[in-house]
């Protein structure tokens, strides 16, 4: 029981820390590089939040409600990171963050279940024909939501030493990383095959 438990949960650790699908990662790096240590709790609800349509489209195709041509959905995943990225790059020290987060809410929402679908494939061969999925779905959402909270707390503890010790300002801080990403994910929407 609990090795089937840890067995789930790692599986979704290793989803997002997998180094050959760091897409996931740029994600949540463009997603937070905007915010600080004391922005914590807007932070994890953003993650949340992802995590939440990550896990949801993972149960609607688990259950076969949706199916999505998976090329399409590989085309969209680094589309979703240039949106995000560019949208920091163009508002880095215009909006308050009140009326980023509002922004923000439902664009991580709904790009969390782009991203999810982009994994469902895999994650059917992984529940194949168990019982329980929900109760796979949730143990791998933990994982999931476990290897995002390091993730976040490396970005905001590596922005607070380049904002503290070495004096770059938030503003450049956060279009500097942007742009890196823009400059990543560019070659991944060329590459697709859509």
């Amino acid at each position: 029981m609990f090795e089937d438990f840890w067995f789930n949960v790692t599986y979704g650790i290793n989803h997002v820390l997998d180094i050959n699908a760091y897409d996931h990662v740029l994600f949540l790096i463009v997603l937070t590089v905007p915010y600080l240590f004391k922005d914590w709790k807007r932070v994890l609800l953003l993650v949340s939040l992802f995590t939440l349509g990550h896990t949801l489209s993972l149960v609607l195709a688990a259950y076969k409600i949706v199916s999505i041509n998976g090329q399409l959905v590989e085309f969209l995943i680094p589309i979703t990171i240039l949106i995000v990225a560019l949208y920091n790059v163009f508002t880095a020290g215009k909006i308050t963050e009140k009326e980023k987060i509002n922004v923000l809410f439902l664009s991580t929402l709904f790009f969390g279940l782009v991203h999810g679908l982009g994994f469902a494939r895999e994650f059917q061969i992984l529940v194949g024909r168990a019982e329980n999925k929900l109760a796979i779905l949730i143990e791998f959402a933990l994982g999931i939501e476990l290897s995002q909270i390091i993730i976040v707390c490396c970005v905001l503890f590596i922005g607070h030493i380049f904002q503290t010790f070495y004096r770059l300002n938030k503003r450049d801080w956060v279009m500097v990383i942007s742009a890196i990403v823009v400059g990543l994910v560019i070659p991944m929407i060329l590459q697709s095959d859509l």
